[in-house]
């Protein structure tokens, strides 16, 4: 009986040379991986090529609690003094809805309060982000289109909120 080896196909490639990846291809990979690493090591070293974001100085602050009132009507209360803010009925103020369900989501998962504050800050670079004091978390509204980001700075500056 006969082996598998001499058996079809491999029977008849006694004697050929194998065909080899070509080492042009392994040399170019390389090349490239050299000079990705260099690139990286030369930007951290000087600063050329790098962009780097930076959040800025706080111009405003305000710390504000999001809840739920009858109807589905979210309210937006300010911490330091108590009062309403804003009101948004079930049809309206979209953004706000979303960003509070987003939050109560995140804030079931890590096991906190759900009447803990928010804190909105305006930076001096024109952003606004939206920080979540339980648990952390912050989001600079910008990434959802300006309307939206405005929507947020319009509850800081409906009575200036707190300079730092």
């Amino acid at each position: 009986m006969r082996s598998a080896l001499s058996l079809g196909y491999l029977d008849s490639r006694k004697g050929k040379a194998t065909n080899r990846f070509p080492m042009g291809i392994i040399l170019a990979a390389v090349a490239l991986l050299v000079f990705s690493a260099g690139a990286v090591v030369f930007g951290q070293a000087t600063g050329i090529g790098l962009v780097k974001q930076q959040a800025g100085q706080p111009v405003a602050v305000r710390d504000v609690i999001l809840s739920r009132g009858s109807g589905d009507t979210v309210i937006v209360t300010d911490v330091a003094t108590g009062a309403v803010i804003a009101a948004y009925p079930k049809d309206a103020g979209g953004f706000v809805r979303g960003s509070l369900r987003a939050f109560e989501r995140m804030r079931q998962i890590a096991a906190v309060p759900r009447d803990a504050a928010y804190r909105i800050i305006k930076w001096d670079t024109g952003r606004v982000s939206l920080s979540d004091t339980a648990t952390g978390e912050r989001l600079y509204l910008e990434a959802f289109g300006r309307d939206n980001a405005a929507a947020f700075a319009a509850l800081l500056d409906h009575q200036g909120g707190n300079r730092p």
